[in-house]
């Protein structure tokens, strides 16, 4: 049987041990830091407390490391030489120093990691929209490691001047054009303000396509008119009509039949089925 106080012992060493101990590590703000000493992962809360970046870090506590200096470029790079390398192309900012970004080859991370998607990589301290990197994770976690150079800046040029021309995704063409920078050149303009203007469109059909339908009923076209649409639409059996249509909640302002002044109790959806009673 092990010696209880033996074993005291030797776990109150190690504690001594781990209070000695400075490591490196990257940190994100609101963050924890993890180690491993003599194959034991602690993990502590930074102290300052928001502190985001690269550190090195000493415990002061089993809860608490302090940030004791921050590490040159040297010691950051031989960390990240431990972690698994792959090649992604950043998409737009997510919060201080994370970005989103997507891989350069889906079929490379695919083997790499076990998935394909796009993801957050911490601590991007260089770089751009539609730009190159190298990220490293440590299976929890992405982190940026530096700008590939060896990445054909004029790809990223087309990226950025199809942007500022508002090319839709589905038109975007160019010489060299893949299938994961087409979908990254997607997830940038999903977060643009000038491409929302040209898919609202698309989203106010979608919508009042599903309100005629549920009603039984089959959109023909519209017309925007600040608040409101004006719906060419038909019943199930062909009888064809146009109304007006509220944006705020697809009340009836005007039928374009006589509802005796009761338009606006009804919506696009039921009023489908008022008409088809009315000429049954």
């Amino acid at each position: 049987m092990t010696d209880i106080r033996k074993l005291i012992n030797q776990l109150a060493a190690k504690e001594n041990n781990i209070r000695s101990t400075h490591f490196i590590a990257p940190c994100l703000r609101g963050g924890k830091v993890r180690t491993r000493v003599a194959g034991i992962i602690y993990t502590f809360n930074p102290k300052p407390r928001n502190f985001e970046g690269w550190g090195i870090f000493q415990p002061v506590d089993e809860k608490i490391a302090t940030v004791v200096e921050e590490p040159n470029l040297p010691q950051i790079a031989e960390y990240l030489q431990y972690l698994k390398p792959l090649r992604l192309r950043l998409a737009h900012p997510l919060r201080s120093q994370t970005w989103l970004a997507y891989p350069v080859n889906e079929a490379d991370m695919r083997q790499r990691c076990g998935y394909c998607r796009p993801v957050a990589v911490n601590l991007v301290t260089e770089g751009a929209k539609f730009e190159v990197i190298i990220a490293r994770t440590d299976g929890a976690a992405w982190w940026f490691d530096e700008c590939d150079r060896r990445a054909d800046p004029l790809v990223t040029e087309k990226l950025r001047e199809h942007l500022k021309q508002v090319t839709p995704p589905d038109k975007l063409h160019f010489q060299g054009l893949t299938p994961e920078m087409r979908t990254v050149y997607e997830i940038v303009a999903q977060q643009t303000k000038e491409f929302a203007a040209l898919q609202q469109p698309q989203r106010d059909e979608k919508l009042l396509q599903k309100a005629l339908q549920m009603g039984g009923g089959e959109l023909h076209e519209f017309r925007d008119r600040q608040d409101h649409w004006v719906v060419n639409w038909t019943t199930a059996d062909g009888e064809y009509h146009t109304s007006a249509i509220s944006k705020t909640d697809l009340t009836v302002m005007s039928a374009g039949i006589c509802l005796s002044g009761e338009d606006e109790k009804f919506d696009l959806q039921s009023l489908v089925g008022i008409v088809e009673q009315r000429y049954e």
